[in-house]
Protein backbone atom coordinates (compact mmCIF):
# COMPACT_ATOMS: atom_id res chain seq x y z
CA UNK A 1 0.00 0.00 0.00
CA UNK A 2 1.13 3.55 -0.77
CA UNK A 3 0.22 6.40 1.55
CA UNK A 4 -0.09 9.63 -0.42
CA UNK A 5 -0.57 13.20 0.81
CA UNK A 6 -2.21 15.78 -1.44
CA UNK A 7 -2.15 19.31 -0.08
CA UNK A 8 -4.83 21.47 -1.67
CA UNK A 9 -6.69 18.28 -2.50
CA UNK A 10 -10.11 19.94 -2.26
CA UNK A 11 -9.37 22.05 -5.34
CA UNK A 12 -9.90 21.36 -9.04
CA UNK A 13 -6.73 19.44 -9.87
CA UNK A 14 -6.07 18.02 -6.39
CA UNK A 15 -9.52 16.50 -5.99
CA UNK A 16 -9.38 14.90 -9.44
CA UNK A 17 -5.92 13.54 -8.64
CA UNK A 18 -7.27 12.08 -5.39
CA UNK A 19 -10.17 10.41 -7.22
CA UNK A 20 -7.88 8.79 -9.77
CA UNK A 21 -5.32 7.63 -7.22
CA UNK A 22 -8.11 6.20 -5.05
CA UNK A 23 -9.21 3.91 -7.90
CA UNK A 24 -6.27 1.75 -6.82
CA UNK A 25 -7.42 0.26 -3.50
CA UNK A 26 -3.78 -0.16 -2.52
CA UNK A 27 -3.49 3.61 -2.23
CA UNK A 28 -4.54 5.54 0.86
CA UNK A 29 -4.90 9.25 0.18
CA UNK A 30 -4.84 11.99 2.78
CA UNK A 31 -6.04 15.42 1.67
CA UNK A 32 -4.82 18.42 3.65
CA UNK A 33 -6.75 21.58 2.77
CA UNK A 34 -7.93 24.67 4.65
CA UNK A 35 -10.96 24.91 2.31
CA UNK A 36 -10.32 28.62 1.65
CA UNK A 37 -10.78 28.12 -2.10
CA UNK A 38 -11.39 24.37 -2.22
CA UNK A 39 -14.64 22.66 -1.28
CA UNK A 40 -15.49 19.61 0.79
CA UNK A 41 -17.97 18.69 -1.96
CA UNK A 42 -15.09 18.04 -4.35
CA UNK A 43 -13.38 15.55 -2.04
CA UNK A 44 -14.04 11.91 -3.05
CA UNK A 45 -16.30 10.15 -0.54
CA UNK A 46 -14.31 6.93 -0.48
CA UNK A 47 -12.98 4.62 2.23
CA UNK A 48 -9.37 5.16 1.15
CA UNK A 49 -9.58 8.98 1.07
CA UNK A 50 -9.38 11.09 4.22
CA UNK A 51 -9.78 14.87 4.42
CA UNK A 52 -7.99 16.76 7.18
CA UNK A 53 -8.88 20.42 7.40
CA UNK A 54 -5.63 22.19 8.15
CA UNK A 55 -3.40 25.02 6.98
CA UNK A 56 -0.16 23.61 5.59
CA UNK A 57 1.51 26.98 6.26
CA UNK A 58 1.33 26.13 9.99
CA UNK A 59 4.14 23.69 10.78
CA UNK A 60 2.76 22.39 14.07
CA UNK A 61 -0.53 21.44 12.39
CA UNK A 62 1.32 19.28 9.86
CA UNK A 63 3.66 17.45 12.21
CA UNK A 64 1.07 14.96 13.59
CA UNK A 65 -0.24 14.24 10.09
CA UNK A 66 3.20 13.21 8.86
CA UNK A 67 3.82 11.33 12.10
CA UNK A 68 0.67 9.25 11.76
CA UNK A 69 0.63 8.24 8.09
CA UNK A 70 4.25 7.65 6.97
CA UNK A 71 3.71 9.01 3.47
CA UNK A 72 5.40 7.45 0.47
CA UNK A 73 4.61 10.37 -1.85
CA UNK A 74 3.56 13.97 -1.33
CA UNK A 75 1.83 16.19 -3.90
CA UNK A 76 2.10 19.80 -2.75
CA UNK A 77 -0.72 21.61 -4.58
CA UNK A 78 -1.94 23.94 -1.81
CA UNK A 79 -1.65 27.61 -2.81
CA UNK A 80 -3.60 30.84 -3.13
CA UNK A 81 -4.81 30.78 -6.76
CA UNK A 82 -6.64 32.99 -9.26
CA UNK A 83 -5.29 36.17 -10.89
CA UNK A 84 -7.66 38.55 -9.12
CA UNK A 85 -7.30 36.85 -5.73
CA UNK A 86 -3.50 36.72 -5.87
CA UNK A 87 -3.18 40.35 -6.97
CA UNK A 88 -5.47 41.53 -4.17
CA UNK A 89 -3.80 39.42 -1.44
CA UNK A 90 -0.03 39.56 -2.06
CA UNK A 91 0.94 38.93 1.59
CA UNK A 92 -1.31 35.85 1.72
CA UNK A 93 0.42 34.63 -1.44
CA UNK A 94 3.86 35.15 0.10
CA UNK A 95 2.77 33.16 3.17
CA UNK A 96 2.67 30.07 0.92
CA UNK A 97 6.46 30.00 1.10
CA UNK A 98 6.05 28.69 4.67
CA UNK A 99 3.93 25.79 3.40
CA UNK A 100 6.61 24.86 0.87
CA UNK A 101 9.27 24.83 3.59
CA UNK A 102 7.05 22.83 5.95
CA UNK A 103 6.27 20.15 3.37
CA UNK A 104 9.89 19.72 2.37
CA UNK A 105 11.22 19.65 5.93
CA UNK A 106 8.69 17.05 7.08
CA UNK A 107 9.07 14.97 3.91
CA UNK A 108 12.85 14.92 4.34
CA UNK A 109 12.55 13.79 7.96
CA UNK A 110 9.90 11.10 7.47
CA UNK A 111 11.22 9.00 4.61
CA UNK A 112 9.03 10.31 1.76
CA UNK A 113 10.26 8.79 -1.52
CA UNK A 114 9.46 11.77 -3.75
CA UNK A 115 7.70 15.12 -3.55
CA UNK A 116 5.66 16.58 -6.42
CA UNK A 117 5.16 20.32 -6.73
CA UNK A 118 2.53 22.25 -8.66
CA UNK A 119 4.37 25.21 -10.09
CA UNK A 120 2.75 27.35 -12.76
CA UNK A 121 3.02 28.77 -16.26
CA UNK A 122 3.08 32.15 -14.49
CA UNK A 123 6.77 31.69 -13.70
CA UNK A 124 7.52 32.44 -17.37
CA UNK A 125 6.00 35.92 -17.27
CA UNK A 126 5.79 37.59 -20.68
CA UNK A 127 7.17 35.00 -23.11
CA UNK A 128 10.56 35.47 -24.72
CA UNK A 129 9.82 32.43 -26.87
CA UNK A 130 6.78 30.42 -27.89
CA UNK A 131 6.31 27.59 -27.19
CA UNK A 132 7.70 28.03 -23.69
CA UNK A 133 10.31 25.39 -22.93
CA UNK A 134 11.21 24.13 -19.46
CA UNK A 135 14.94 24.50 -20.03
CA UNK A 136 15.38 27.48 -22.35
CA UNK A 137 12.60 29.97 -21.53
CA UNK A 138 13.66 32.46 -18.83
CA UNK A 139 11.50 32.85 -15.73
CA UNK A 140 10.86 36.57 -15.61
CA UNK A 141 7.56 37.34 -13.87
CA UNK A 142 7.66 39.82 -10.99
CA UNK A 143 4.17 39.11 -9.64
CA UNK A 144 4.07 37.68 -6.08
CA UNK A 145 2.28 34.49 -7.18
CA UNK A 146 4.90 33.71 -9.83
CA UNK A 147 7.76 34.66 -7.52
CA UNK A 148 6.49 32.24 -4.88
CA UNK A 149 6.20 29.44 -7.45
CA UNK A 150 9.73 30.18 -8.63
CA UNK A 151 11.04 30.21 -5.06
CA UNK A 152 9.21 26.91 -4.51
CA UNK A 153 11.00 25.35 -7.45
CA UNK A 154 14.32 26.52 -6.01
CA UNK A 155 13.45 24.97 -2.63
CA UNK A 156 12.57 21.59 -4.16
CA UNK A 157 15.79 21.51 -6.18
CA UNK A 158 17.83 22.62 -3.17
CA UNK A 159 16.38 19.91 -0.90
CA UNK A 160 17.44 17.31 -3.46
CA UNK A 161 20.93 18.78 -3.73
CA UNK A 162 21.35 19.09 0.04
CA UNK A 163 19.43 16.08 1.37
CA UNK A 164 18.73 13.78 -1.59
CA UNK A 165 14.93 14.27 -1.41
CA UNK A 166 13.76 13.49 -4.94
CA UNK A 167 11.23 15.77 -6.64
CA UNK A 168 9.16 16.35 -9.76
CA UNK A 169 8.04 19.89 -10.61
CA UNK A 170 4.92 20.36 -12.74
CA UNK A 171 4.41 23.74 -14.40
CA UNK A 172 0.64 23.78 -14.87
CA UNK A 173 -0.91 25.75 -17.71
CA UNK A 174 -4.63 26.65 -17.60
CA UNK A 175 -6.28 23.44 -16.35
CA UNK A 176 -10.05 23.24 -16.45
CA UNK A 177 -12.64 20.65 -15.46
CA UNK A 178 -15.91 20.00 -13.59
CA UNK A 179 -14.39 20.83 -10.19
CA UNK A 180 -12.94 24.19 -11.20
CA UNK A 181 -14.05 27.24 -9.21
CA UNK A 182 -16.50 29.56 -10.91
CA UNK A 183 -14.14 32.56 -10.92
CA UNK A 184 -11.93 31.03 -13.64
CA UNK A 185 -12.38 31.86 -17.30
CA UNK A 186 -14.01 28.73 -18.75
CA UNK A 187 -16.57 28.16 -15.98
CA UNK A 188 -17.41 31.88 -16.07
CA UNK A 189 -17.89 31.90 -19.84
CA UNK A 190 -19.92 28.68 -19.98
CA UNK A 191 -22.21 29.51 -17.06
CA UNK A 192 -22.88 32.99 -18.45
CA UNK A 193 -23.58 31.57 -21.91
CA UNK A 194 -25.99 28.95 -20.60
CA UNK A 195 -28.00 31.77 -18.99
CA UNK A 196 -27.71 34.15 -21.99
CA UNK A 197 -25.87 36.61 -19.73
CA UNK A 198 -23.07 38.91 -20.95
CA UNK A 199 -19.58 37.46 -21.23
CA UNK A 200 -16.95 39.92 -19.99
CA UNK A 201 -13.45 40.03 -21.47
CA UNK A 202 -10.51 42.14 -20.30
CA UNK A 203 -9.04 44.24 -23.12
CA UNK A 204 -9.43 43.26 -26.77
CA UNK A 205 -9.37 39.52 -26.00
CA UNK A 206 -6.36 38.89 -28.22
CA UNK A 207 -4.33 37.50 -25.31
CA UNK A 208 -3.82 33.76 -25.81
CA UNK A 209 -3.98 30.80 -23.46
CA UNK A 210 -3.70 27.04 -23.89
CA UNK A 211 -6.32 25.02 -22.04
CA UNK A 212 -5.69 21.55 -20.62
CA UNK A 213 -8.54 19.28 -19.56
CA UNK A 214 -8.01 18.08 -16.01
CA UNK A 215 -7.98 14.38 -16.96
CA UNK A 216 -4.90 14.99 -19.16
CA UNK A 217 -3.19 16.86 -16.34
CA UNK A 218 -3.90 14.20 -13.73
CA UNK A 219 -2.96 11.23 -15.90
CA UNK A 220 0.38 12.87 -16.64
CA UNK A 221 1.04 13.49 -12.95
CA UNK A 222 0.14 9.94 -11.92
CA UNK A 223 2.26 8.36 -14.65
CA UNK A 224 5.15 10.55 -13.48
CA UNK A 225 5.24 8.54 -10.23
CA UNK A 226 6.65 5.48 -11.97
CA UNK A 227 8.42 7.23 -14.87
CA UNK A 228 12.12 7.49 -14.04
CA UNK A 229 12.59 10.28 -16.60
CA UNK A 230 10.45 12.52 -14.38
CA UNK A 231 12.66 12.19 -11.31
CA UNK A 232 14.33 15.50 -10.44
CA UNK A 233 12.93 17.21 -13.52
CA UNK A 234 10.58 20.05 -14.49
CA UNK A 235 7.62 19.28 -16.77
CA UNK A 236 5.20 21.61 -18.52
CA UNK A 237 1.67 20.22 -18.13
CA UNK A 238 -0.84 21.77 -20.51
CA UNK A 239 -1.93 21.93 -24.13
CA UNK A 240 0.16 23.26 -27.02
CA UNK A 241 -2.88 24.64 -28.85
CA UNK A 242 -3.12 28.43 -28.47
CA UNK A 243 -6.52 30.08 -28.26
CA UNK A 244 -7.39 33.77 -27.94
CA UNK A 245 -9.76 34.64 -25.13
CA UNK A 246 -12.08 36.36 -27.63
CA UNK A 247 -12.31 33.27 -29.86
CA UNK A 248 -12.85 31.13 -26.76
CA UNK A 249 -15.87 33.26 -25.82
CA UNK A 250 -17.18 33.06 -29.38
CA UNK A 251 -16.77 29.26 -29.43
CA UNK A 252 -18.58 28.90 -26.10
CA UNK A 253 -21.49 31.03 -27.36
CA UNK A 254 -21.69 28.93 -30.52
CA UNK A 255 -21.53 25.58 -28.69
CA UNK A 256 -24.20 26.59 -26.17
CA UNK A 257 -26.38 28.27 -28.83
CA UNK A 258 -26.36 31.26 -26.51
CA UNK A 259 -27.61 34.80 -27.02
CA UNK A 260 -24.88 36.18 -24.78
CA UNK A 261 -23.23 39.46 -25.71
CA UNK A 262 -19.45 39.86 -25.42
CA UNK A 263 -18.54 42.97 -23.45
CA UNK A 264 -14.98 44.29 -23.35
CA UNK A 265 -13.70 45.66 -20.05
CA UNK A 266 -10.56 47.79 -19.58
CA UNK A 267 -7.39 45.64 -19.63
CA UNK A 268 -6.06 44.43 -16.30
CA UNK A 269 -3.22 46.61 -15.03
CA UNK A 270 -1.04 43.57 -14.47
CA UNK A 271 -1.17 39.78 -14.46
CA UNK A 272 -2.80 39.27 -17.89
CA UNK A 273 0.09 38.01 -20.01
CA UNK A 274 -0.19 38.40 -23.79
CA UNK A 275 0.60 34.77 -24.71
CA UNK A 276 0.71 31.36 -23.07
CA UNK A 277 1.71 28.23 -24.95
CA UNK A 278 3.96 25.48 -23.57
CA UNK A 279 6.37 23.09 -25.18
CA UNK A 280 4.81 19.82 -24.00
CA UNK A 281 7.24 17.37 -25.61
CA UNK A 282 7.99 15.79 -22.21
CA UNK A 283 4.31 15.56 -21.28
CA UNK A 284 3.44 13.87 -24.59
CA UNK A 285 6.11 11.24 -23.97
CA UNK A 286 4.73 10.57 -20.48
CA UNK A 287 1.01 10.44 -21.30
CA UNK A 288 1.57 8.69 -24.66
CA UNK A 289 -1.84 9.42 -26.15
CA UNK A 290 -3.70 12.24 -27.86
CA UNK A 291 -4.84 15.00 -25.53
CA UNK A 292 -8.53 15.81 -25.10
CA UNK A 293 -9.41 18.61 -27.52
CA UNK A 294 -10.70 21.92 -26.20
CA UNK A 295 -13.95 21.42 -28.08
CA UNK A 296 -14.52 18.05 -26.42
CA UNK A 297 -13.49 19.35 -23.01
CA UNK A 298 -15.81 22.35 -23.24
CA UNK A 299 -18.64 20.02 -24.22
CA UNK A 300 -17.91 17.91 -21.13
CA UNK A 301 -18.27 21.05 -19.01
CA UNK A 302 -21.47 22.15 -20.75
CA UNK A 303 -22.97 18.71 -20.14
CA UNK A 304 -21.81 18.83 -16.52
CA UNK A 305 -23.39 22.22 -15.83
CA UNK A 306 -26.62 21.20 -17.54
CA UNK A 307 -26.97 17.92 -15.66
Amino acid sequence: MSNILITGGAGNVGSTLASKLAEDENNFIVIADNLSTGSINKVPDLANVKLIKTNVNHYNDLVPIFGRYNFDYVFHYAAVVGVKRTLENPVMVLDDIEGIKNILSLSKNSGVKRVFYSSSSEVYGEPFEVPQNENTTPLNSRLPYAIVKNIGEAFFKSYYQEYGLEYTIFRFFNTYGPNQSEDFVLPKFIKAALQDKPIYIYGDGMQTRSFCYVEDNVETCIKAINDESCINDVINVGSDIEQTILSLAQDVIKMTKSKSEIIHLPPLEEGDMTRRCPDISKMKTIINRDLISLEKGVQYLIDHYQS
